[in-house]
């Protein structure tokens, strides 16, 4: 057996969406990872269709939105049925603040996008490569890797995530429960060509009532790229049932069954029965059988080893969640490894990641449940709201260990909220506003944004950021800001003005003695130490200038009703992490490093890709 102990940070076990995305945020972080899957490619299979906006914000901020909506295809709504008759219309139609509406996109293409994205940050997946078993100890992880050529390799590493399924030998391994039911029927699915006549972008749901006027034989069909082309399901008939009902051999029945996928007949036969129109199937990719369980883990990690995705929690694909809420799960604990790896946080940051996702995964799993039993009308909840928690926009953390003061008026986002993206922001360099996603495109750390009108008070604010470590500021100036605030304005610790027009976007002159325009500090200044503005004794280094955005069509200043001057911490994950007044800006940073476990003599700094 090889023996390696390597530079790798973290070892994920797992190529899926999630395993991808984890490797994907933890390079973004300067993370070295290995990423590693038994498979010996990617599945042909459209499994996970449905990409939500929140997914693809979070995508936008990594730099992969782009290529994503070029090959996806818009989910525009839902058409329901009844015995042939259209008794309900959904359109995925989002708030004109949401930036990003419903997307349908095979999961083999999404898994394509992002092998495609973390290789050009350096790290291949390692395929055919299974993860026979794993220790850990108080030091790291070791783990017993057999390669695509059967040879046995033993690998040291600081922590380990299972991205690896269902059936997932890390949660086994790590002794966790998975407590939970499972449906009694299968279903058949197809990727196959329909030539109905049915609007194309809407998915159909069909049923038949029985002769009892309860819910029969259900179609279900979501479009895919190419003309026509539907991924299809449908109840499975008990004679082509491969395991004639038996369950699983780890007790978890979910996903893909092997042997023999239903045939284009088997499934033009319930088309015939059920779709709402007539139309004739053809280009038939791949079929197989589905079974579904829902489950979930009595907690998300234990140590240094953690799981994320379905190895954590498995449900009814009812309105594309699992995917989507295990691309969460990677992007909540990946910044969080990233602190703690790169030795600017405590081990304890990680027990956050169970206390915020699992609630979430916990929801999901209930919703989807009821959904699926009884349909979306299962929950009173009305249209819009309903809308928003499919889209995922509505997750969020308040009250958990990371959201402190509940600070903010009424109907506010608030520390633990999603931070919403907003149009409108403008430079005067460019000839076209901006959205906050825009700004923040590529940032991979906490962005801190400081909201007013004076200059003088932003100026003092945005000391208070930079004495709290590297962390990147950025000013969205009022729309009634004084177009007249000068140099004057901007008084300099030495007490001579500090070049630069704050109410000019584009650059803030903060206070550090004589210094050219645009920049944070002289080149002098390397570094101030202690005083009010210092949180908890903090050195602070020399930083760059801070860019300032006009909030000019005044959406910023609708959507997160600054109450006056406020400052506001986006996590890397595109939550709040703290909303405070700018007069506390050195007090809320302080608080909020404390409970991220931010050691104190290693401040944050922007991550760089190693």
């Amino acid at each position: 057996m090889a023996h390696q102990r390597s530079t790798t940070d973290v070892l994920i076990v797992g190529a899926g969406p999630v395993g991808l995305s984890a490797a994907a945020e933890l390079r973004r972080h300067g993370v070295h990872c290995r990423l590693v899957d038994r498979l010996p490619a990617r599945l042909p299979y459209a499994k996970a269709v449905g990409i939500q906006p929140r997914t693809l914000e979070l995508w936008d901020r990594m730099g992969l939105v782009r290529d994503v909506l070029e090959a996806a295809v818009p989910l525009r709504g839902q058409l329901a049925f009844v015995d042939g008759r259209e008794r309900d219309r959904i359109e995925l139609t989002m708030p004109p603040e949401v930036p990003y509406g419903f997307a349908a996109l095979p999961q083999y293409e999404t898994e394509r996008l992002l092998e495609q994205y973390v290789a050009r940050m350096g790290t291949v997946i390692e395929r055919g490569t299974e993860l026979v078993s794993f220790t850990q100890d108080r030091d790291g992880v070791t783990a017993r890797l057999r390669t695509a050529s059967g040879a046995d390799e033993e690998l040291r590493v600081p922590y380990l995530i299972g991205c690896d399924g269902a059936h997932s030998v890390v949660r086994k391994a790590l002794g966790l429960s998975f407590e939970g039911g499972a449906f009694q029927e299968g279903y058949m699915l197809g990727d196959v060509v329909a030539d109905w006549d049915l609007p194309s972008g809407y998915g159909i749901r069909s049923t038949r009532l029985g002769a009892d006027g309860s819910p029969g034989d259900v179609l279900v069909c979501i479009p895919l790229p190419g003309a026509g082309r539907y991924r299809m399901s449908m109840k499975l008939p008990p004679e082509l049932s491969p395991s004639r009902g038996a369950d699983a051999p780890d007790g978890v029945a979910h996903g893909l069954e092997g042997g023999r996928g239903p045939s284009l007949a088997d499934l033009q036969d319930v088309v015939d029965r059920l779709a709402p129109r007539p139309a004739r199937l053809s280009g038939l990719r791949w079929s197989s059988v589905f079974r579904i369980s829902h489950r979930i883990v009595d907690r998300y990690g234990r140590g240094r080893v953690f799981v994320a995705g379905d190895a954590a929690h498995i449900h009814p694909p009812t309105g594309a969640q699992g995917m989507n809420t295990g691309v969460q799960d990677a992007c909540n604990l990946a910044w969080k490894l990233a602190l703690v790896v790169r030795g600017e946080a405590e081990p304890a940051l990680l027990g956050t990641y169970d206390a915020e996702r699992r609630p979430v995964g916990e929801e999901v799993v209930g919703r989807t449940v009821r959904h699926a039993v009884r349909g979306i009308e299962a929950d009173p909840e009305d249209r819009r709201t309903l809308l928003l928690r499919e889209a995922q926009l509505l997750v969020g953390y308040r009250g958990g260990p990371l959201a402190g003061d509940p600070y903010g008026p009424e109907g506010a986002p608030r520390a633990g909220d999603r931070a919403p993206d907003c149009a409108g922001l403008t430079t005067p360099i460019a000839a076209y506003p901006l959205r906050l996603l825009d700004v923040l495109r590529g940032r991979p750390g906490h962005v801190v944004l400081l909201y007013g009108s004076d200059g003088a008070e932003l100026a003092g604010a945005a000391e208070a950021v930079r004495a709290a470590g590297d962390l990147p500021a950025i000013v969205i100036l009022a729309a009634d800001a004084d177009e007249t605030a000068g140099p004057g304005d901007l008084p300099s610790r030495g007490g001579v003005s500090t070049p630069g027009d704050l109410s000019s976007p584009g650059d803030l002159s903060t206070p550090g003695g004589p210094s050219t325009p645009g920049d944070l500090s002289s080149p002098g200044d390397a570094s101030v130490s202690g005083g009010p503005s210092s949180p908890a004794g903090r050195s602070v280094p020399a930083g760059p200038s801070v860019p300032v955005y006009r909030d000019t069509a005044g959406e910023f200043a609708r959507l997160y009703l600054p109450d006056g001057a406020t400052g506001l911490v986006v996590r890397p994950d595109g939550q709040l992490g703290a909303r405070f007044p700018l007069a506390g800006t050195a007090a809320a940073l302080s608080g909020y490093l404390r409970a991220l476990s931010v050691r104190q003599d290693a401040p944050l700094r922007h991550p760089v890709v190693a």
